[in-house]
């Protein structure tokens, strides 16, 4: 976020030094106020560019194991041009390769799903797949693993048959 400040800045400097440098040389021809306003226009672009960038900046940085499952795309009021094109602000992740299985209950696993979101930091939460009767549950302290794979204390809910996150969690690799 800091770096991201930091570059916004140094775009509406950019901006301003050429436009006053190429005011110089036209001998003033420019109006005076074409040196701010170009400012405020680089810096509302480096803005937009790195809105728009950060979900691609993002995932080109995830192991190739990883399986972008969900995206979620938001148009919010103070940011008029997402309503033209809305931008992705947080997208979740699955890692079907690192996924725990029994030998005696294949069709269930533990998943590890990663929450990544524009301003807010990284969430690595493990999650419960019943890959073949389309169920989801969180992990508690309440669950404990019996004889044969078995898992106890769970409450499941069922997830539609075409869910993303069901589908990347269940995913063989």
């Amino acid at each position: 976020m800091f770096f991201e400040l930091i570059g916004t800045l140094l775009a509406g400097v950019a901006a301003a030094l050429l436009v006053w440098a190429l005011s110089r040389l036209l001998k003033g021809r420019l109006p005076s106020w074409l040196i701010p306003a170009s400012a405020g226009v680089a810096m509302l672009a480096a803005t937009i560019s790195s809105e728009y960038g950060w979900y691609a900046r993002t995932a080109a940085t995830l192991p190739e194991r990883m399986i972008i499952a969900q995206t979620v795309e938001e148009s919010v009021f103070y940011r008029p041009w997402s309503y033209l094109k809305p931008y992705v602000s947080r997208f979740v992740a699955a890692d079907p390769v690192a996924a725990r299985i029994h030998p005696d209950q294949p069709d269930r696993r533990m998943v590890d799903l990663l929450f990544f979101g524009r301003w807010s930091r990284t969430a690595q939460i493990p999650m419960l797949f019943d890959c073949a009767e389309n169920l989801r549950a969180d992990v508690t302290e309440a669950i404990t693993f019996g004889e044969g794979g078995a898992v106890e204390g769970v409450r499941w809910r069922s997830v539609p048959a075409d869910d993303p996150v069901q589908a990347a969690a269940c995913t063989e690799l």
